[in-house]
């Protein structure tokens, strides 16, 4: 934990994969803990926000969590393709592999 606190910016990329273990969840929550507020968090997710819950076995650490991470948070919803998929040289139109 404490060498995460030299950074400016934590990234948390593809939030909600996987149920987070009993460990996983109290370590979150003592991150978000001191980070929200101090420093830049980022969640990037698959997943609808209103599901993010649903990966915690430990409700009450879900409620934590969520309470912590959604008042003062801006919310950004992208839609439409991957630009993985239009970028690929295998679809038509992406770049080609071999330039």
């Amino acid at each position: 934990m404490a060498a995460l606190k030299k950074f400016d910016l934590l990234i948390l990329d593809d939030w909600g994969i996987e149920v987070f273990n009993k460990r996983s969840q109290n370590d979150l929550l003592e991150l978000i803990d001191n980070e929200i507020g101090k420093r830049s968090v980022l969640f990037t997710s698959q997943f609808p926000l209103k599901i993010w819950h649903d990966a915690f076995d430990n409700k009450t650490v879900a409620d934590a969590l969520m309470d912590r991470i959604v008042h003062g948070s801006y919310y950004l919803q992208l839609s439409g393709e991957s630009l993985r998929k239009s970028r690929s040289p295998n679809t038509k139109g992406g770049r080609s592999a071999m330039k």
